[in-house]
């Protein structure tokens, strides 16, 4: 579906409900595309995935086994 940017401004509770229905609409102004409005999808985020170790270059390096206690050496030296 297509509005324009007065649509949006005017009737946006009821473009809001047809988003709601799973309607993806494309917001055009001065007749060009400019934005869509889609339903939201909560995003999850598996936790557990996330690790605190460091990667890449750095996971090999010895004084980085335990990346916390790195940090903290890394910052008492500043103030």
């Amino acid at each position: 579906m297509k509005a324009t940017a007065k649509d949006l401004r005017f009737h946006s509770k009821e473009l809001l409900d047809t988003v709601n229905r799973g309607e993806e609409i494309v917001i055009t102004f001065r007749g060009k595309p400019c934005a869509k409005l889609v339903p939201y999808q909560e995003i999850k985020k598996n936790i557990k995935s996330v690790k605190s170790e460091l990667f890449g270059i750095w996971k090999d390096y010895d004084e980085t086994q335990n990346v916390d206690e790195y940090v903290r050496s890394l910052r008492k030296g500043r103030f």
